[in-house]
């Protein structure tokens, strides 16, 4: 291990990042290096710029991973190697914000009934009727679900918070259908190791295959993704009635703002306020003529 990559991940775990984080970042600075083909002390900002314009043109990454790659160097060359940059010198591109995909009830039905066996069907309920991120579901222990008080237990979530999730009686009866089948001792969805059956957390990957296999078997056309899922309840909740703040706590949000976007999704919200159109007198549609033809005066 260099010098380097042992006082970054040092001043990763200090700062409490999550695993996945460090890992996205030391894959980020060994990229940074690659490229150059020397060590990151040696480079700066318009070395920052010519790798951007790499990951653009070349690469053809999109302008979210691009986004993480340089938040990566950002930590390196600020909070590491302590250079008083600032963050114009390390420019974050400009992201699209695009409005997330949202499956009707009618097509968590079919996904949910489509499930290729029991654990897969158990984990998409999950991910359905808590808004689990993938990484949170994978390391669910037997011992987070607490049917007594008709909660879950998320541990150490995304930013290092614990919270606790919803327990509906329908989830329970197939959890315990699972484990009475299953038989998992520590994690929930175990996985393997050398393709035996292992007390390990299952691979965010296995989660990944399971919702897009359902997804084909049961001919969503939609581009479906465990975060799909969690999409979908959040909107489904706000439709149902369930308050901003509420689903930003069941979500585990930081901030409100990342909440609303949902607004934009609840057809119950788009649907409250009418149109201005409808507030104006118009002619009917069968009056107006068809010709496209201008008349000749």
């Amino acid at each position: 291990m260099t010098r380097l990559r042992k006082l970054m991940l040092d001043e990763l775990r200090r700062r409490n990042y999550a695993k996945s984080t460090v890992r996205s970042y030391i894959h980020a600075i060994q990229d940074f290096a690659k490229y150059f083909g020397r060590s990151p002390e040696r480079l700066g900002p318009e070395h920052i710029r010519q790798y951007q314009v790499h990951l653009f043109q070349d690469c053809k990454l999109s302008p979210g991973t691009i986004q993480s790659r340089t938040s990566a160097l950002r930590f390196l060359f600020v909070k590491t190697l302590r250079r008083p940059y600032l963050p114009d010198d390390i420019p974050v591109p400009k992201r699209q914000r695009r409005m997330p995909t949202v499956l009707s009830q009618e097509e968590v039905e079919r996904l949910i009934a489509s499930a290729r066996n029991l654990m897969h069907r158990t984990m998409l309920m999950m991910l359905y009727a808590t808004g689990l991120r993938r990484a949170e579901l994978s390391h669910l222990k037997v011992s987070d679900i607490d049917s007594e008080r008709m909660v879950i237990h998320v541990r150490q979530g995304k930013g290092g918070r614990d919270r606790d999730v919803l327990l509906s009686p329908k989830l329970l009866e197939t959890l315990r259908e699972y484990w009475r089948w299953m038989k998992p001792k520590t994690y929930l969805f175990p996985g393997t190791v050398k393709n035996w059956r292992a007390d390990v957390p299952i691979t965010e990957k296995i989660i990944w295959t399971a919702v897009a296999e359902a997804a084909k078997r049961a001919g969503i056309t939609k581009r479906v993704s465990p975060h799909t899922l969690r999409h979908s309840f959040a909107t489904h909740m706000l439709e149902a009635g369930a308050d901003l703040r509420t689903i930003q706590v069941l979500l585990g949000h930081s901030k409100l703002d990342h909440t609303t976007v949902y607004l934009h999704l609840s057809r119950r919200h788009l649907q409250a306020v009418p149109s201005p159109l409808e507030a104006i007198e118009v002619s009917s549609p069968e009056a107006v003529k068809r010709s496209r033809r201008l008349q000749k005066r």
